[in-house]
């Protein structure tokens, strides 16, 4: 099949979405979503599901939604209902169709915000209780590091790395909880814009404490419905790590050409004093996370005990967790918001290869 001119596609868009809106009401909802993390290969991943005869992502819908991979229903768009949600997916007689063929139509979606945002799990369970639920981790600190530099590279953080990180505190600290399990898209008129935007797109440190964001998920959903994936089994072994996905899906195994990564951007490599610091403050969070997955070392670093750390466990893990939201007094530095920006796509990459004195940056 010959591909549609670009200036074709633009034409029939409204059309298109006019039609997905009208028939919303016999539109399947999603039996599985890529939850996060930011930066950890949710794209890649996505793409390779993607090409799987049985899998179908969403597509039309509302033109709010500019990169339909991330819809943004569960965190920014909520108070849009259930049925905008649809709008996006196939309808339910394509899925007739499939089936008749012998073979069940699945549709997903990935958005990395899901993982981090604190409305999202009890918003998902109420809406889609029987999803499967896929977490892609990558190293907090290569992530860290990747995120700064997406948002350096594109104009939307003006500080350098450790000013960044030395201003997270004070930036997350302004985000009430009252916002953020309220709909964002509806309060963004108000102040509250500038406060959403930085919790999205500036906590650098705070979304690579895994533990604590997938405990809150763990409370509606059943552990066996949540595959967590490495990034580095992606990058170092992605088919193998494609058919383990689809069999935890409950789909037939699929085999692909290649497994390409996208958008490598390269970029200064970190500093040795920085990265020891970082190292140093995701510790006892890892070990959190060790403990809670069942793994023997996290990252490549066999897992600490909390006593060999110093502190108890949870006590400090809450410690690293407050700080970081900022609540820890000590570290507020009063550095002002800036002004927010149109929202991007939050993309995430599945590893990195170093280049003499550059890292480029594999992935999304």
């Amino acid at each position: 099949m010959v591909p549609l001119p670009a200036s074709v596609k633009r034409a029939v868009r409204p059309a298109r979405r006019r039609f997905h809106h009208a028939t919303r009401t016999r539109r399947i909802l999603p039996s599985f979503l890529v939850i996060g993390a930011q930066r950890a290969g949710t794209t890649s991943l996505f793409r390779y599901l993607l090409q799987h005869p049985d899998v179908a992502g969403p597509t039309g819908g509302d033109a709010s939604v500019w990169w339909t991979k991330e819809t943004h229903f569960f965190d920014e768009k909520y108070a849009k209902g259930v049925d905008w949600y649809r709008s996006f997916f196939p309808l339910q007689a394509t899925r007739s169709r499939h089936r008749k063929r012998g073979h069940d139509l699945q549709a997903g979606e990935a958005t990395p915000y899901y993982m981090f945002h604190p409305a999202v799990p009890a918003r998902v369970a109420a809406t889609l209780p029987d999803a499967k639920l896929i977490a892609l981790l990558r190293d907090p600190v290569e992530r860290a590091y990747s995120h700064y530099q997406m948002m350096a590279r594109t104009g939307r953080e003006k500080l350098g790395f450790e000013g960044a990180f030395e201003a997270e505190a004070e930036r997350l600290g302004r985000v009430h909880e009252s916002f953020l399990m309220g709909d964002a898209e509806i309060l963004r008129p108000t102040t509250g814009h500038r406060e959403h935007h930085h919790h999205r797109h500036r906590a650098y440190f705070a979304r690579g404490l895994y533990a604590e964001q997938l405990e809150r998920w763990l409370e509606h959903f059943d552990r066996e419905q949540l595959l967590v994936v490495q990034t580095t089994a992606l990058l170092g072994r992605p088919a193998q790590t494609y058919s383990e996905v689809l069999a935890f899906l409950g789909l037939r195994d699929w085999k692909l050409d290649d497994f390409p990564e996208h958008n490598k951007k390269p970029y200064s490599t970190m500093d040795p004093a920085v990265r020891a610091m970082l190292e140093e403050r995701y510790a006892e969070p890892n070990a959190r996370l060790a403990q809670l997955l069942g793994w023997q070392q996290a990252w490549g670093v066999p897992a600490a005990q909390p006593s060999e750390l110093g502190l108890d466990g949870a006590e400090s893990f809450a410690e690293d967790s407050a700080f970081f939201r900022g609540q820890d007094d000590r570290q507020q530095r009063g550095v002002g918001a800036e002004p927010g920006e149109r929202s991007r796509p939050e993309g995430e990459p599945p590893g990195l290869v170093r280049k003499g004195s550059v890292h480029s940056e594999r992935g999304e």
